[in-house]
């Protein structure tokens, strides 16, 4: 089993809001055997015990007004108004929920993904957030296969327009 888990969310049938579950994709046919893959359209409290099975979880989601083209940082268990329902719970929340029920604390990051296409119905991902996806598929690869994540600033040069970074030995 893999020690990495990427837990991914969002709703393809909203444009760029299914850049997670897009990551997931690609990253489920890059690293087999290196992550689990999981992907839905929110998260769920059921998620913790998924979480409490893996040493390190990465965290995926569009994110509608941060870098470009993604960001990744470091996340923490929530420490303080842990609520939820059954129709939102936070990365942070999560990991307390994980922490609290079964004893685990994996190492968590979570990755935002810059969309720009939400308000619409329709499948299919913006141009700007197809390059946005390729980059953090990529920089998820070369991590993965290193066995480290770190915190992504922003990347100068890479908005709207930029070319996405390759990854030559990986193919989607």
């Amino acid at each position: 089993m893999a020690d990495t888990l990427l837990l991914a969310w969002g709703n393809p049938g909203r444009g760029d809001d299914g850049l997670g579950p897009a990551l997931a994709e690609l990253l489920g046919a890059r690293a087999p055997g290196v992550v689990a893959v999981e992907s839905d359209y929110q998260l769920q409290v059921e998620d913790a015990a998924e979480c409490a099975g893996h040493r390190r979880v990465i965290f995926a989601d569009a994110d509608r007004s941060g870098p470009e083209p993604f960001s990744c940082r470091r996340l923490a268990p929530a420490t303080s108004g842990l609520s939820f329902s059954s129709h939102s719970v936070s990365p942070g929340g999560l990991l307390a929920l994980t922490r609290q029920l079964f004893g685990q604390e994996p190492e968590a990051w979570l990755v935002g993904v810059r969309g720009y296409e939400f308000d619409s119905f329709h499948e299919g991902l913006s141009r700007r957030a197809r390059a946005n996806l390729a980059a953090a598929a990529d920089y998820l690869s070369c991590a993965l296969r290193a066995g480290r994540l770190h915190d992504v600033p922003p990347i100068p040069g890479a908005g709207p327009g930029a070319e996405p970074p390759t990854d030559r030995e990986s193919a989607p």
